[in-house]
């Protein structure tokens, strides 16, 4: 994913711009502090105490310049009018939240209200096209059924979630002023895979693998999650 995003800033904005980014949900600050010492001013919010705890921690042991440059908001992120003025900002991440939030569509359309002309909204979410394709693959032929009709399915740590369709989403992006400019899969053939699975190829090959089928139908369409790239007109 974060290749994925590399690759939409560096096809949006110039070579070297220092860009205003807003990560919602930033989790324990992995995208954040990754941008930032890519240059970029990073403002992370996070709600969680122990997540924003996490990433103090990280950004503690980080240089002064990158510590300069990231600023962390305990809030939540359908609060972003509270804290931020419209347009302030030429990225806005939100990733691995909509699925946790019941009614999304406000959350959405305050994200949108963030970014300045021009600016760039990652998203990632649970597939909701796919929900099927994992208990098909472990045999669990009950739950492979119940899951054609459904957008309800559980975490990582079997918390139950909400998945979203493509097409929902592609229609309230663009009715948000943020129209969907290119989407990827994510997890594509790694989401039944153990975390300590051996990989016999090395972890590059593993990662060109996935990179490769998150940009190629029909593999992307089948992804446990999926990674939508908005533009705000």
């Amino acid at each position: 994913m974060a290749r994925q995003l590399d690759e939409q800033i560096a096809g949006r904005f110039p070579v070297g711009k220092r860009l205003r980014v807003l990560d919602v949900g930033m989790g324990e600050g992995a995208q954040s502090l990754r941008l930032a010492r890519a240059g970029h001013q990073v403002t992370g919010v996070e709600r969680d105490a122990t997540m924003i705890a996490a990433a103090r921690d990280a950004l503690a042991g980080q240089p002064e310049g990158i510590r300069e440059r990231m600023r962390i908001v305990e809030g939540d992120g359908r609060d972003t009018g509270v804290h931020f003025l419209p347009g302030s900002f030429d990225v806005v991440l939100c990733h691995g939240v909509l699925m946790y939030v019941e009614e999304p569509d406000p959350l959405l359309a305050g994200l949108a209200r963030m970014l300045a002309p021009g600016g760039l909204l990652s998203l990632l979410v649970r597939n909701g096209d796919a929900l099927a394709m994992r208990p098909g693959l472990r045999g669990e032929w009950a739950d492979a059924l119940a899951a054609f009709d459904t957008t309800v399915c559980r975490d990582g740590d079997g918390i139950e979630v909400r998945a979203d369709r493509r097409a929902t989403l592609t229609a309230k992006l663009a009715s948000i002023g943020a129209p969907l400019h290119t989407w990827y899969g994510v997890r594509v053939f790694t989401d039944t895979a153990p975390d300590d699975a051996h990989l016999p190829d090395g972890l590059e090959t593993l990662l060109a693998a996935e990179e490769r089928a998150g940009r190629t139908d029909p593999y992307r369409r089948i992804a446990a999650l999926l990674h939508l790239c908005g533009v705000r007109g």
